[in-house]
Formats: C-alpha cells, sequence, structure tokens
C-alpha cells in the first residue's frame, strides 16, 4: 500500500520544526503498517481554516486524483483542516478517489470522526479567537500595543522580575517621528499625499515596514481610521478595536470589518505623542473638507467600486518592466507606472496612449503568437506527455489488478477459518478492512479515465480565424464583452519599457487557453467543459522552449 503523509503548522501556534515532528511520527506510523511512503506534503506558516490557501494540500488532492497513492497519513485530523466544510469536503473527495485517512491520534478517519471532530475543531477555533481577544483588550486597558507597530514607534524589549518578557511596552522613534511632523506640516499647508510620498520617497527616507510611502500610506482609510494622518496615537490616545476581521469561507482570506464606535477601546497614553493638538486638528479638518467635497462627495455616491469590471481591453495585464508594478490609467487614456507615478521609485515616467498598446497587442497575437512550426514542436511533446501519463495508468491498473488478486486470497482463507468456526475479534477486523480495501480497488478500477484530447492538425491556423474573428467582434457591442473576455484570457501579462524615446513591449502569452481557444468547438456545454480540462492537464504539463512562436514575444511601438 501506497501512503502520502501531510503535515501543517501555523505560524501563531507552533514552530516551523513542528512539520519534522510530525512527518517523523507519520512514518512510524507507516512503518509499523508496512505502508510505503511514496510522498510528503506540507504547508508552512498557514492556517487549518483556509483551504484554498494551502497550496500543499491543495497539491495532495491533485495527486490523489491522479491515483498516486493509496492512503493519506496525518498527525490528527486538525491538520488536514479545522474547518467544518473543509475537513468534510477534504473526506469526501478523497473517499470519492479510493484514498482512505489514517491520523497518528484517532486511527483510520470515517464519517463519525468527520462529524465529532470537525465540530470540536470549529469550536476550538472559536474559543481560541475569544480568549486572544480578552487577552489583547486587557493589555490594552493598561496602555500596551494591542499588536502591530505604528510607523514613528519602536518595540520596547524588557523583561519583568521573573525573567518574563514585558509585552506590548512602546517608545517613540525619535526619526520617525521627525518623518510623521513634517507629514502633518506639509498635509496642514496644503501639499498632497501624493506629493509628499514622492519627495520623502526621492530623499530616500523609508516608510512603514521599509517599503517606499505610496499616498494610500498616508492619506488611510476614512472609515477604517487608518493611515498616517488619523492615527490617533500621535496625539498620545491608544484606539484599539476599530476592526475586527472575518474569514471568507470561499477563499480563506481574512477581511477587515470596521466596528461601531462603541466598541472601540480607548486609553491615553501620553508618553507616546509626537503632535500638538493644534497642528493634528487642522489636519483633521482639513481632511473632513476634503471628504465633503462635491467631487469627492458625487464620486461616493455613484459608489462606482461596487459595480465596475474592465472597461478597456488589457486592464490590469500590463506592467512596468523597469520596477514590476502595475500600469495604471493616467487621465482618460493614457498608461503610465503607478510606481513612477506615486512613489517617484521609478524611472518609467513616460505614459503612452491606452488605444495605440490595444491595437499592438491585438496585431501581435493575431500575427505573431502561435507560428506553426512552434504549434508543432507543442503538438509533439503534448502527445509524449499523453503517451507517458497513459503508460503511468496502465502499470497503476496493473498494480491494483495484482492487489486485488493477493486481497482475494486473502479473504477466501479468512473464510474458511471461519467455516472452521474460528471466531476473533482480530479476525473480524481483519476481514472488515480487507473487505474495504478490495471494494475500494474496485472502485477505481471501474472508474473510466477522461479521454485524452485530441489536437486539430491546422491549430495554428484555426487559433489566426479565432483571433481574428474576436477582433472583428469588438466594434459590435452586443459581442464585445464576451470577445474581450476571451480575448484577456489569452494574455499572460504585457511588460513595457522605454526604448530609444519609444516603447518596448513585452507580450506573454497564456499557451493552455491559447491552445483551447484554437481547438474546434465540441457539440454541447458538458463535452466542451470536459476537453478544456483535460486539455489544462496536459498543456501545463508540457515544457516548451520560450520563443516568438509561443511567449514570450518584443515588438516596439
Amino acid at each position: 500500500m501506497r501512503a502520502a503523509i501531510y503535515a501543517r503548522y501555523s505560524s501563531d501556534l507552533q514552530s516551523e520544526s513542528s512539520i519534522d515532528d510530525q512527518v517523523r511520527l507519520c512514518r512510524r506510523r507507516a512503518e509499523r503498517n508496512g505502508v510505503t511512503v511514496v510522498e510528503v506534503f506540507t504547508d508552512y506558516a498557514i492556517s487549518g481554516g483556509a483551504l484554498n490557501s494551502r497550496p500543499g494540500m491543495l497539491s495532495l488532492m491533485d495527486a490523489a486524483k491522479r491515483g498516486a497513492f493509496d492512503v493519506v497519513i496525518s498527525e490528527a485530523l486538525d491538520r488536514l483542516s479545522r474547518d467544518q466544510e473543509d475537513i468534510a469536503a477534504i473526506y469526501k473527495r478523497l473517499t470519492h478517489v479510493g484514498v482512505g485517512i489514517v491520523t497518528v491520534s484517532e486511527g483510520e478517519i470515517n464519517e463519525l470522526h468527520i462529524g465529532l471532530k470537525g465540530t470540536m475543531n470549529a469550536l476550538f477555533l472559536k474559543d481560541l479567537a475569544i480568549k486572544t481577544h480578552r487577552g489583547l483588550e486587557g493589555r490594552v486597558r493598561q496602555g500596551k500595543s494591542g499588536g502591530g507597530l505604528a510607523y514613528g514607534y519602536d518595540v520596547v524589549k524588557a523583561f519583568d522580575d521573573n525573567g518574563e518578557p514585558l509585552r506590548g511596552e512602546r517608545r517613540i522613534n525619535e526619526s520617525e517621528a521627525a518623518i510623521v511632523q513634517r507629514i502633518f506640516t506639509e498635509f496642514s499647508a496644503g501639499h498632497s499625499p501624493r506629493a509628499i510620498a514622492k519627495s520623502l520617497n526621492q530623499e530616500g527616507f523609508p516608510g512603514p515596514r521599509g517599503r517606499p510611502w505610496r499616498d494610500t500610506t498616508i492619506r488611510g482609510h476614512h472609515t477604517r481610521r487608518t493611515g498616517i494622518l488619523r492615527n490617533d496615537l500621535y496625539v498620545g490616545s491608544l484606539v484599539w478595536n476599530k476592526q475586527r476581521y472575518v474569514k471568507d469561507p470561499m477563499t480563506g482570506k481574512r477581511l477587515a470589518r470596521p466596528n461601531p464606535e462603541d466598541q472601540w477601546i480607548v486609553e491615553a497614553v501620553p508618553d507616546l505623542r509626537i503632535l500638538d493638538d493644534e497642528l493634528w486638528n487642522r489636519v483633521q479638518q482639513r481632511l473632513v473638507a476634503i471628504r465633503t467635497s462635491p467631487s469627492v462627495s458625487k464620486a461616493r455616491e455613484a459608489r462606482f467600486w461596487e459595480h465596475r469590471r474592465a472597461r478597456h481591453l488589457f486592464t490590469g495585464l500590463m506592467v512596468c518592466a523597469e520596477c514590476g508594478s502595475s500600469m495604471i490609467a493616467v487621465g482618460k487614456d493614457y498608461m503610465a507606472c503607478d510606481h513612477a507615478r506615486n512613489q517617484g521609485t521609478c524611472s518609467h515616467k513616460r505614459g503612452v496612449k491606452r488605444d495605440r498598446i490595444e491595437e499592438a497587442v491585438l496585431e501581435t497575437l493575431k500575427t505573431k503568437l502561435m507560428q506553426p512550426e512552434h504549434v508543432e514542436e507543442f503538438t509533439r511533446a503534448f502527445h509524449a506527455e499523453i503517451n507517458r501519463v497513459e503508460k503511468q495508468r496502465n502499470t497503476q491498473q496493473k498494480n491494483i489488478v495484482v492487489e486485488v488478486e493477493k486481497i482475494t486470497r486473502q479473504l477466501d482463507g479468512l473464510y474458511d477459518a471461519i467455516a472452521d468456526g474460528l471466531r476473533t475479534q482480530g479476525l473480524k477486523a481483519k476481514l472488515e478492512d480487507l473487505e474495504q480495501r478490495k471494494k475500494d480497488l474496485g472502485d477505481r478500477l471501474s472508474t473510466e479515465p477522461p479521454p485524452a484530447p485530441i489536437l486539430h492538425p491546422n491549430l495554428a491556423g484555426l487559433y489566426r480565424r479565432k483571433i481574428e474573428a474576436l477582433h472583428a467582434s469588438l466594434n459590435h457591442p452586443d459581442s464585445r464583452t464576451e470577445a474581450a473576455e476571451i480575448i484577456r484570457g489569452l494574455v499572460e501579462r504585457i511588460k513595457m519599457r522605454n526604448f530609444q524615446g519609444g516603447f518596448e513591449i513585452e507580450l506573454v502569452g497564456e499557451i493552455v487557453n491559447m491552445i483551447d481557444a484554437a481547438q474546434p468547438v465540441p457539440h454541447n456545454a458538458t463535452s466542451a467543459a470536459r476537453e478544456a480540462d483535460s486539455i489544462k492537464h496536459y498543456a501545463s504539463s508540457v515544457k516548451v522552449v520560450a520563443g516568438v512562436g509561443f511567449e514570450p514575444t518584443t515588438f516596439r511601438l
């Protein structure tokens, strides 16, 4: 029997060495049971409640689907996940492909474990959050930090009489405090956050956590009371619990939600005051004046951020080749480097008209990518990958047949022993294990693998005609949105740099989508989706030498 080990530690609860400890325990369990460990999957410093953000777990699920192992071994069920929905999904998906779960703590996992342990783990997370919040509130009530380090302060490393660290102590960082004073003074004098950020970056002053200054770092967010200009700590007032964090059940990411003001905890900390009240009040008055100005009020009432989508063809795909930041809209028609414009940290200061970029990229997609000789090279590699996978699958199927025959002989022996009157608890357990294993293997044998996709022999020609049709569809209101989404999917990124008074653009195509777009469309939606998934699976495994036929290709404006 082949096993995969899964180990995980969360940064807030365990050390990195915990991974090695977990793997060692799991290997010991495997050796005791005569199981061969073929793969080890790990997730470092990742919460047990965030399945979609755990690359190790996602890789394990993909490998299980391919039949790479027969059982998953973990230290405990909560290493797989503490989230009720996620642990049930993991169990269901692994069971579907005939893979069992065994943990060092609980043994072989079944539906009862999933229900009870899943509930217990969810309650553990909730109880931990409550206790952590209560402990932090007690610290804040004493005028100490509840977490994080604001710009302008240093952590004080001190110990009590028992040698225990005193947590939450802060003191003013004089050099950073001078920058805070400067920011407030310049803003009150009429300078914009963007202009202040640029000047600080150009003079070489690092921002919070050593990063470049941005206008948003200075301005912050009105509702959440974030940003340098809104930090009450600078006038000796520690405000805590302004927001709470909730976890998105789909992505596992933490999202900030503002708390009502009556839930805020406010404590006076005069030793941490950097600014006088007069300067602070002038700045707050200007922030209110800007927020209530007619232009800002009109934009806020429109709530454009709730329903906006990519208005232009390649929005979000263009990046600066000099510094790697996004190219952003400047005015109505131009694109420019975000860091050059908002931070002053990049030399790529020139803008370029958006429509020139779009036309050049469309022409390049049509004429320079998917050249016939490179498509032919890809097709050979693609079919070689299919043959490799088929050979591997056939070997696995043969191994399963051999194991089924072995289990059948073992079961026949046990049946004979029972017929002769042998009755023991161990015999019953062994019989049940073998029968379940035989059933799981039978299910895997009866599962038909998805058919391998067949690439059209004239892939390059079909691709070119498809791009021409999509290009034409961009001019028709009824088809523009759909055509634009398909074209955007063909582009991974567009890198732009200055070149001899003009621009040099490097276009990187999304090879899997390019191949899929060129294929003839199957008769029904189900077949289309199945073929698209199959192409993605095989094409993503094929290594193609980068060149003008696929990716990347460079041209100039």
